[in-house]
């Protein structure tokens, strides 16, 4: 029908348009990238760093005896070389770990387990640091590969006890502040949600979404921000969802603080289950969260 017809006639004319939100799916996208990054630079700059970190140190052994004519700087300049490669090694490690990450194998594991096995070895090697569990007092027994989700725990426990010795070293610490970790388990008909809650310097307001980025952290120099893309990468694998939010306010009436949040369905994941699905299907009000 024209147009000088359809108006000859009455008839409206108008158009549908309709909005995707890729949001998720260049976040997978940009994951995906990473994971051939990591695998690249494993391969190309671990090999050498070997022998560097092995010449230095031979030559910091075989010639520091004879050396007495600014011996110090001679001293300082070794132990440079064989620090720096180290910390490189390090961030070599843990790129190689993203890229490494295992499918993982599903058999019924029960979630307090996992998440006490991080909290018991955190605890035991910081006691400054009060570390607390809300565990239910029945099994939460789910389909899952309980050393995968380990990991993920691990490296949520890892960060939150960085950031409260982060805030206790601050200038602006407040009197008496003590660190405090918590770990909560809750569960639903469909769902279980596993929270880490720290009373840190909390996480930036602005693109907080991008932490689960590979590369990208709060951390200046102490890290590559490797922990919350593998801690990801993980939930992803599991048909669950992270969330990235603001800690409750705390009993002892001190502000601040990030609690991390990881929801898993009590069912195994169906097949071709990816980042998409598993962010579109979590509960609203954690989507609300993640994104403010």
């Amino acid at each position: 029908m024209t147009k000088e017809k359809a108006q000859a006639e009455g008839s409206d004319q108008g158009s549908v348009v309709t909005f995707d939100d890729i949001t998720e799916l260049i976040a997978a996208q940009r994951t995906s990238a990473w994971g051939d990054v990591a695998r690249r630079i494993a391969h190309e700059i671990k090999n050498p760093l070997t022998p560097i970190q092995l010449s230095a140190e031979r030559i910091r052994r075989k010639y520091g005896r004879v050396i007495h004519e600014d011996r110090e700087t001679f001293d300082k300049l070794t132990d440079t070389i064989v620090r720096q490669v180290g910390d490189i090694k390090t961030m070599v490690d843990e790129f190689a770990a993203f890229a490494r990450v295992p499918q993982p194998t599903f058999a019924p594991q029960d979630i307090r387990e996992v998440v006490q096995e991080p909290m018991i070895q955190y605890r035991e090697s910081h006691p400054g640091i009060a570390y607390e569990m809300d565990l239910p007092s029945e099994a939460v027994v789910i389909p899952c590969d309980g050393r995968l989700l380990a990991q993920a725990l691990t490296n949520l426990v890892k960060n939150a006890t960085e950031a409260v010795q982060t805030r206790a070293e601050a200038p602006d610490a407040p009197e008496g502040f003590r660190g405090r970790v918590r770990a909560i388990v809750s569960k639903n008909d469909e769902r279980v949600t596993i929270e880490v809650i720290d009373n840190g310097p909390g996480l930036p307001k602005q693109n907080r979404s991008r932490l689960l980025e590979p590369y990208v952290t709060t951390k200046g120099r102490k890290g590559p921000g490797l922990g919350l893309a593998i801690v990801q990468k993980i939930v992803e694998q599991h048909g669950g969802a992270l969330v990235l939010d603001d800690a409750p306010a705390a009993p002892d009436g001190v502000q601040g603080g990030a609690r991390i949040s990881i929801t898993l369905p009590l069912g195994r994941p169906t097949a071709g289950t990816d980042h998409q699905t598993a962010a579109t299907e979590q509960p609203k009000e954690l989507r609300q969260r993640q994104t403010a």
